[in-house]
Parts: C-alpha cells; structure tokens; sequence
C-alpha cells in the first residue's frame, strides 16, 4: 500500500498535469448547498473528484463532487464543490486528504465553509457567521497514527486554528459590502443524526455558537500543513428544541440557496481584501 505521502504526490500530479501551468493560492472548500460560487470562476478548469487519484467521493445532496480552479478577483483558486464526510463511512485521513492535495498544490491560504445549525438564538437562519475558534467531538482525529514529518509536525499548534489576520480581513471585507458578521465556537460532531434538545444545550454550555459534521478535521490538517484558515459558516437553521420545527436536509439546501447572493458578495469581498493585501506586500 502506497504512502499518504505518495498518493498525496500522485493526486497533486495528476491536477498539475490538467492545470497546465496555473498554480492556485487561495483553496476554497464550498459547503452544502454553497458550491455554486465555483461556477463564477473565471476560465475554469473543473476535475470531478472521481477522475484524481485517491481522492474520495461523496453522494450527499448538494456536494456536486468537483475541484474547480479558476480565477476571481485576480487570484487564482481552487475551489471543492463538495466534501467527503465521517459519517458516510471515510476514516478521517481519508476526509481530509482534498484538503492536503489543495496545499501541495499552492494554496497556503483556505477558506472553509459549511452549512450549520445554530446553538446561539441571536444567529438566526440565515446569518454569516465568521468561525472563531472550533470543539473537536469526532471520536477520532484526522493525524491519528503514523506522523510524516514531511507533511507536518507530530504535535502541530493549535492556538490560532482560525487566523487572527484573515479573521479581520474578513471583517474589513463585510464592513465594504454593509453585511453584519458575528464571530462564533463552532461544533464538530460526527453526525449523520441531528444533535438532540439535550445535545443543544450541552454544546451551548461548552461554549459552541455552531454545529456541523464538518470542517474541523479539515483545518486541523490545514494547520497540521503550515496553510492558514478562514472559517465561514452559514447558519441554516437553529438547533434542536431552539424551535418547534423538525430538521432536515432540504431545509439546510433551501436556506443556503436563500442566501446565496450574500456568501457570493462576501467571499468576493474576502478575495478583493486578499488580492489587495498580496499586491501590498513588496
């Protein structure tokens, strides 16, 4: 069996080999219900998760299964249309390993979005919420095992999961397009059940704002690989017991659809503060 160093290698190769030169820098990991940011991708370059290497595919509704690169806003990205997920049945490293293929490629910047029920009542459905800081509750981690230093440190950090610096550009990005962007704790569980009334309150007690099945493994491997992480979450509907109202997964696509305009305007906006940010730098 051939290493994750090495399928990782075969993976990178194989989306070089089609990009033709076009390096990325920003990654983009679109959420449930969000992946249609990726069609607005100039000249694009769209490879179906299925035809890479070891990538992993997903069959959940609203996770089209591609990884588009394009540009906006004068940068290059990489764009997920899609995740793989725990609770489908992939072992953590093998959830996480578009997001490793996406830093080998260039992109030492990420940003991770997801759909997510909110536990905090002042984040109705619908709000844009910028990720602070994040709960691990999965039952397993996405660096358990073997470590290949060549990928990263066997204890990486995690203090600044969530990057300060782009945490604010994020919120300079939302003051230009006039749209209010709470900060939040978001919750990783494992899923694919909706969290109880009980379940709710607990993650309120512990701090979380958010919850999801999510993200969370994806920007400890981003950390794990020195790449630096935006987290954004778009709040589809309010846990359990916060309403009287049933979940389901066509009420997160039909809220994500909803807002679609305002997630566009914003990780625009995220792109026009990082594009100006490196045509600073010397």
């Amino acid at each position: 069996m051939t290493s994750l160093f090495d399928q990782l290698a075969e993976a990178t190769a194989a989306v070089e080999a089609a990009l033709g030169g076009r390096r990325p820098t920003v990654g983009l990991v679109l959420g449930s219900g969000l992946g249609g940011y990726a069609d607005g991708l100039a000249d694009a370059v769209a490879l179906p998760y299925g035809q890479l290497p070891h990538f992993p595919t997903s069959g959940v509704v609203g996770h089209a299964g591609r990884l588009v690169v394009g540009s906006r806003a004068g940068l290059t990205c990489a764009a997920m249309q899609g995740r793989v997920h725990f609770y489908e049945g992939f072992d953590l490293r093998r959830v996480t390993f578009p997001i490793r293929v996406l830093v080998r490629l260039g992109c030492r910047t990420l940003i991770v979005t997801n759909a997510a029920g909110g536990v905090n009542p002042n984040n109705p459905a619908g709000t844009l919420v910028v990720i602070r800081d994040h709960l691990n509750l999965f039952p397993e981690g996405p660096l358990r095992g073997e470590n290949d230093e060549r990928l990263g440190p066997r204890f990486p950090d995690m203090t600044y999961a969530y990057d300060p610096a782009l945490r604010a550009l994020a919120a300079r990005a939302a003051t230009a397009i006039g749209l209010e962007l709470p900060e939040g704790v978001y919750a990783g569980l494992p899923g694919p059940s909706y969290e109880t009334p009980a379940e709710i309150r607990m993650l309120g007690l512990l701090g979380a704002d958010l919850c999801g099945m999510s993200t969370v493994p994806e920007v400890i491997v981003a950390n794990h690989m020195g790449a630096r992480v935006l987290g954004l979450s778009c709040v589809t509907n309010l846990g359990a017991g916060l309403t009287t109202a049933r979940l389901s997964h066509d009420e997160v696509t039909e809220t994500a659809a909803r807002v679609r305009s305002r997630f566009t305007a914003l990780i625009d906006a995220v792109l026009a503060e990082l594009s100006h940010e490196r045509g600073a730098k010397p």
